[in-house]
């Protein structure tokens, strides 16, 4: 916004034009809203009573130490990362407004699954065949209209190499729209898997905000580069224009997970809730397919692979065998039951998390 408010001045004010220092005041926008809104937030959290509901079956310390916590703490999350989008981002910009609607359309799932859950005081909340209906009805409508205006294309970018792309478009000559709605479909994927990925990674303080964080950094560094044409072009990888816009909505989800992560830290005074979850996962799924580095996530998202995969493990094995391939699933919680301690485990997470970062972002001069 502030963009088209001073997009005719020169002079000092002439820096408000530079995605790299709007991205970076979307960073310190987000932190800042979020770090003096949450001690309130919490407070009124508490008075209401809005706490998580732990599960009897996890692990006892859980049991014992995190009961009466405050939920729903993506509230605040989501309204630091709309608050700076809109202040610094480019409002002309339709990738901008696809981001912030898969968002904060995710989030609203969550906060209704929360809201349930607290409600009748029950883990269950909104069943599952509805959560997976809504998030694909969401992303399904996001990404057909970005389609149908030519927004988004039906191009597949594999990562490693320079120029390996598929077209769906142009894979049946005779029938071209067919296919280039199986993109689509792709990207709606993504958004679903990574949204429920972060889900099932919150399970410790701070676990996935922290892979969080790493993770939309990462992407940051992409959509800047592949928003800007020289180094898209030397780097191999599809130019996009206009997705330098998206660096801010990135550094945005950065700076608001900071500022949750001052109160998510271990032992944690508030939880962020499926509202967060939910609505993360599907930010970063988003930002993965509008930038075109899709199959590239699952590297920098490697954590939420490994813990989505561990509970797949897990139920197939115990279907086939009837006995458990893990302690628990998600694996965070079998390095529980092996005795690790809560922040090890955290910790540890987080080294990987930025280690696979740095690996992906090094892939860009692999092509």
């Amino acid at each position: 916004m502030l963009t088209f408010l001073l997009q005719s001045l020169d002079g000092p004010l002439n820096v408000f034009r530079y995605v790299t220092f709007r991205s970076a005041s979307a960073f310190v926008t987000a932190l800042v809203v979020c770090y003096f809104t949450y001690p309130a937030f919490i407070g009124w959290l508490r008075n209401k009573r809005m706490e998580q509901i732990i599960r009897t079956d996890g692990p006892q310390a859980h049991i014992e130490n995190k009961v009466g916590t405050p939920t729903m703490g993506g509230v605040v999350m989501l309204a630091g990362i709309t608050i700076a989008a809109l202040l610094w981002g480019r409002l002309d910009e339709p990738r901008l407004w696809m981001v912030l609607a898969v968002t904060l359309g995710y989030g609203a799932i969550g906060l209704y699954d929360d809201w349930k859950k607290v409600m009748e005081r029950s883990t269950d909340g909104l069943a599952g065949r509805w959560k997976l209906f809504w998030q694909t009805t969401i992303g399904f409508a996001v990404f057909a209209g970005a389609y149908l205006t030519g927004v988004m294309d039906a191009r597949l970018h594999l990562p490693f190499f320079k120029h390996a792309i598929i077209d769906f478009s142009e894979l049946w000559v005779g029938a071209p729209d067919i296919l280039g709605w199986a993109y689509v479909l792709i990207g709606v994927f993504v958004l679903v898997g990574a949204s429920n990925a972060v889900n099932l990674t919150d399970g410790l303080d701070g676990l996935a905000i922290g892979s969080t964080i790493t993770s939309a950094g990462t992407f940051a560094v992409l959509a800047y580069v592949a928003g800007h044409a020289e180094f898209s072009a030397y780097l191999g990888i599809p130019q996009i224009p206009g997705a330098g816009e998206l660096s801010v909505v990135s550094l945005a989800i950065v700076g608001a997970g900071l500022g949750f992560l001052w109160y998510n830290c271990y032992p944690a005074q508030i939880f962020m809730g499926d509202v967060g979850s939910l609505a993360l996962g599907g930010g970063l799924g988003a930002l993965a397919v509008i930038t075109k580095h899709e199959m590239l996530l699952a590297l920098v998202g490697g954590i939420f692979v490994m813990e989505t995969l561990s509970v797949i493990a897990q139920v197939f094995w115990f279907k086939r065998t009837g006995k458990r391939l893990l302690k628990m699933a998600p694996i965070h919680h079998h390095f529980e039951k092996e005795g690790w301690s809560e922040p090890k485990i955290i910790v540890r997470f987080w080294i990987i998390s930025v280690l696979l970062a740095v690996v992906a972002l090094s892939t860009l001069k692999l092509r």
